[in-house]
């Protein structure tokens, strides 16, 4: 009998992982919101401009992988492929230009159209950070800091990188260096860095293509065109990680996919193996790119399931009171209420075989049960069992209330 699948790179999140994604989300929360981060949520769908324009034609993410949809009335539509530029549409579109620094926390699902691969979905999830505001290098340390003990809190074994991009002035002279550089081995050049020489060479620098490893390697270094105020911030953030005891390395070929970032960007990588874990940077064109005022900011994002592959979590079973009925299904449901309403999870299990019901609350991770049959109905009492323990007690069932309370 055919059975419908999922869609190819979409995956269902099952009880199991379910709860690892709850757990990582709640986890960056909980760090952010002592940083000072407030929670927000966007639409999964944004008009494509919101994302083609900040993130640039040449990106492979405006080029080959959003997802788009043109409604009944004409409009071009994407599914949300990153963070970002949603939550600098929601700051621009909801007049909040006033409200600075406005620090945000997010997490949901992204959509992009690639291979999919071990932890790489077409419809993944990602949590994040946006602080939109601050133009010193220490609210990118401070950003960097919490995501740093983001990781540590989940047992995640990382290295942090991190480059400059420098201001304006420097780039602008890169750039023309990168040019010059690279046209002269252009017929060495893969055909996607040829098409970034003429769109934007820094992304020639993040190529993967092993025609283009040479060249990439003998290529010039930003850190030679930086000026005196850009190399002073780069020194200021790390002199900041430094005084806050975050190792690092600097990686001069270090550059982000996206076209909007500027001076900061970093990316925490496995000890072992290869990747990333997490990253971002800064962008202090970004909100005027999008038509706002000249407001600058700083972010990262890291895919949940990566995280979930990586960390190591130590999970809390939950203590699941079984209600366990003879017989009695209302009873049951009477006693299981009563629990609930003590904050406590119960399963309710009705039938005529205590042995098989007890079996299937003890598969079902069940830390207590509550057995009501006719022998407790004829002596007005409940048996509790520790299934853990192994030891069991009758309470008088005009007790169960005060004992529901105590019980862990």
């Amino acid at each position: 009998m055919a059975t419908f699948q999922p869609v190819r790179g979409m995956h269902d999140l099952l009880p199991q992982e379910a709860r690892r994604f709850s757990f990582l989300i709640e986890q960056g929360r909980a760090l952010a919101r002592q940083y000072g981060y407030k929670e927000v949520h966007t639409p999964i769908l944004e008009r494509a401009e919101v994302f083609s324009r900040p993130l640039g034609e040449s990106s492979d993410v405006v080029g080959k992988e959003m997802y788009l949809l043109t409604d009944r009335g004409g409009e071009t539509l994407a599914l949300r492929p990153e963070g970002t530029a949603a939550i600098v549409r929601a700051f621009l579109s909801n007049g909040l230009t006033d409200v600075l620094p406005w620090k945000i926390f997010y997490a949901g699902p992204m959509f992009r159209y690639e291979r999919p691969q071990k932890g790489r979905y077409r419809q993944f999830h990602q949590l994040g950070i946006e602080s939109i505001g601050s133009a010193t290098p220490w609210e990118d340390t401070e950003s960097i800091a919490l995501a740093y003990r983001y990781l540590i809190s989940l047992h995640i074994e990382a290295i942090l990188e991190i480059n400059t991009l420098g201001d304006t002035p420097s780039r602008a002279a890169y750039k023309e260096a990168l040019v010059t550089y690279f046209t002269k081995g252009r017929s060495s050049l893969s055909a996607l860095s040829q098409r970034r020489l003429d769109q934007n060479p820094l992304r020639i620098l993040d190529s993967k293509e092993p025609e283009d490893q040479e060249l990439v390697r003998n290529a010039p270094l930003l850190k030679d065109f930086l000026t005196p105020e850009a190399q002073m911030f780069f020194e200021t953030l790390c002199l900041g990680l430094q005084t806050l005891g975050i190792p690092y390395r600097h990686n001069p070929r270090l550059v982000r996919g996206l076209d909007y970032y500027t001076h900061t960007v970093f990316e925490f990588v496995p000890s072992t193996g290869s990747g990333t874990v997490l990253a971002g940077g800064r962008y202090d064109h970004l909100v005027t790119l999008m038509g706002g005022p000249a407001i600058p900011g700083f972010g990262w994002a890291a895919g949940i399931e990566r995280l979930s592959l990586m960390a190591s979590i130590e999970e809390k079973m939950e203590c699941l009171i079984a209600v366990i009925a003879i017989g009695y299904e209302a009873e049951a449901h009477v006693y299981a209420d009563l629990f609930r309403r003590q904050g406590r999870i119960v399963e309710v299990f009705c039938g005529k075989d205590l042995g098989k019901l007890l079996k299937k609350a003890d598969k079902r991770g069940a830390r207590y049960a509550v057995v009501f049959g006719e022998e407790e109905k004829r002596s007005g009492t409940i048996l509790v069992k520790d299934l853990d323990r192994r030891t069991q007690e009758h309470v008088p069932l005009a007790c169960l209330e005060r004992f529901a309370a105590d019980l862990l």
